[in-house]
């Protein structure tokens, strides 16, 4: 079982298939991981002030777990394209996305992790995601990190000088 993250960036997508390339024919999950309301407005700081008692925070948790769904169904069309037997899964999260994606993977027993770096452009792309950083430094099993073609080509550029 691979365990692909997808949020529906260019590096998921080409994470995607790459794991096609390398893992065809394995099954695989795709992981899309969404945040309920009450955990990004304490991120946020945003609070519960004037207003929240208005918010139905159940039916946006819903919505943007049906949403989440959604995105890791558009992941599961790529993998299968890429020749992989996939499932969609949505993740609520109330910690840090990589241990979400890292209980996921226990949960669905992944051989291995597969995710896109982050780009950011500039001198920031050159480095990874604090996502894929933390998943690097805390899995206990294999994580393949894969750069969009557009990163790549930049981080080349930069090694080139």
């Amino acid at each position: 079982m691979i365990l692909l993250c997808y949020d529906g960036s260019d590096d998921a997508k080409a994470a995607i298939e790459r794991a096609g390339v390398l893992f065809g024919g394995r099954p695989a999950t795709v992981l899309a991981v969404w945040e309920p309301l009450v955990e990004t407005l304490a991120r946020s700081g945003a609070g519960f002030g004037y207003g929240s008692g208005t918010l139905d925070f159940e039916a946006i948790d819903r919505e943007t777990e049906q949403a989440a769904l959604a995105r890791a169904q558009e992941g599961v069309e790529l993998a299968t394209a890429a020749g992989l037997n996939a499932q969609p899964r949505a993740r609520s999260r109330s910690m840090a996305i990589a241990d979400a994606i890292l209980d996921e993977a226990d949960d669905v027993a992944a051989d291995a992790i597969v995710l896109g770096t982050r780009g950011l452009g500039g001198l920031k792309s050159l480095m990874l995601g604090s996502v894929s950083h933390a998943l690097l430094q805390h899995a206990d099993r294999p994580v393949m990190v894969v750069p969009s073609a557009e990163v790549a080509a930049q981080r080349a550029a930069h090694r080139r000088g």
